[in-house]
């Protein structure tokens, strides 16, 4: 989110629109908004074009050309509109974000098409049209009001005419008319650019039901996929060894009037095979809910995770006690980049840092490794899904030769 309090000054918040006495202050915040105003203006020298380009393209699309010019218009105009979201942002002391559909995974062909059925760029079009008239105006009337007195002035010292000296005369009434309307103009301006760049409601409700459907979709994926984890262990494990458990005593039931001795170490087999299934057992309920977990919470789950891993890991924890779900989501995503650090980062140590801070969890998963790492590869990938379940984030910096630090955010 935009820092407001770095802002330069001339973006600064637009105080009150409403008329006030004529002082320094006032004076000065007008002076401040009629550049912002000059600047908007400006801004419509690149618009223009851009919005010719932009619906040339559209009929151009049937041959390569109208390819070509959307792969330089479209970039180009969300830089220049990420400029006015910034600026008309910081005027209303709010932030305005872009909502554009996501192109990844599309090459030079197929990302115009995924750009024409977005609406969210279609607004970017709208605006363009919008900075090049109505905006235009709204933005040189405060300049205008406030430069042609001083054009008149000059115009008089310079010819002495009459008709220049009665401009001058006249010209009272339009810096009074610049000092009323100036913060309002600006102000619309700016709330027009956020109706026309920031997106309706129902676009975005839309695009959150999308993300809710695809996160629901994976959740259950990996449900199911736990499950069938879940099968295999057991039936591997800790129900193979059962059964041999019982073929064991049934056997030392048959031997134990012929042959105690036989019977007796069957007996002791079976034993020891029970205490292998135990330890199955357990192993299957640490993978659904650690035990450590459950009973210190996260920060001595995330200490008893750490222990066993074979190089230094430093772990702080600051959070308080969570939502199960919500420790348990970030249990597993620090285990899965633990275990990716030991076997492929080739590290000398390695560190965990959780915090959080009223509203979101974040938690930061680093080690010194050759770094390398691949956001889309199948561990990395299985803890964004897992964090996508709870509106989670993660991000990946991971340049070669090292390190690697994955950072993680669950809203909570």
């Amino acid at each position: 989110m935009t820092d407001f309090a770095v802002m330069p000054a001339a973006l600064a918040p637009i105080g009150s629109v409403r008329p006030t006495p004529v002082d320094g202050p006032g004076l000065i915040e007008r002076l401040r908004l009629t550049g912002v105003a000059a600047g908007y203006a400006l801004l419509m020298a690149p618009a223009l074009p851009l919005a010719i380009l932009t619906i040339l393209a559209v009929p151009l699309g049937l041959v390569t050309a109208g390819f070509v010019i959307a792969l330089g218009v479209v970039p180009a105009t969300a830089a220049l509109t990420a400029v006015h979201r910034r600026v008309s942002g910081a005027l209303l002391g709010e932030t305005i974000t872009a909502a554009y559909a996501d192109t990844s995974g599309t090459n030079v062909v197929t990302r115009p098409l995924r750009w024409l059925r977005d609406g969210a760029r279609w607004r970017d079009v709208g605006f363009l049209w919008f900075s090049a008239t109505g905006g235009f105006v709204l933005s040189v009337l405060p300049v205008a009001l406030l430069t042609t007195p001083f054009v008149h002035l000059v115009g008089a010292l310079a010819d002495g005419s009459l008709w220049w000296w009665l401009l001058v005369l006249l010209d009272g009434p339009l810096l009074l008319v610049w000092w009323c309307v100036t913060p309002a103009l600006v102000r619309a301006r700016a709330v027009a650019e956020r109706n026309i760049l920031g997106g309706d409601r129902v676009e975005r409700l839309e695009r959150r039901v999308e993300e809710v459907a695809t996160s629901r979709a994976e959740t259950l994926d990996h449900s199911a996929a736990e499950v069938r984890r879940i099968e295999r262990d057991l039936h591997d494990g800790a129900q193979a060894r059962i059964a041999s458990v019982g073929m064991n005593v049934g056997l030392a039931e048959k031997l134990i009037a012929t042959d105690p001795e036989g019977a007796a170490a069957l007996l002791r087999e079976a034993r020891e095979t029970t205490v292998d299934a135990l330890e199955d057992l357990r192993s299957v309920v640490r993978g659904i809910h650690p035990p450590a977990l459950a009973d210190r919470g996260l920060a001595g789950g995330l200490e008893a995770l750490a222990l066993p891993i074979p190089l230094p890991v430093t772990v702080t924890v600051q959070a308080p006690p969570l939502p199960p779900p919500v420790e348990s989501a970030a249990y597993f995503a620090v285990a899965e980049c633990l275990a990716n650090t030991v076997k492929h980062a080739a590290a000398t140590r390695a560190w965990v840092r959780v915090r959080h801070d009223g509203d979101v969890l974040h938690l930061v998963v680093g080690d010194d490794g050759r770094g390398g790492a691949d956001p889309q590869g199948s561990g990395l990938a299985g803890v964004a899904r897992r964090l996508a379940a709870f509106d989670g984030t993660m991000t990946v910096d991971s340049p070669a030769g090292g390190p690697t630090v994955v950072t993680m955010e669950v809203p909570c």
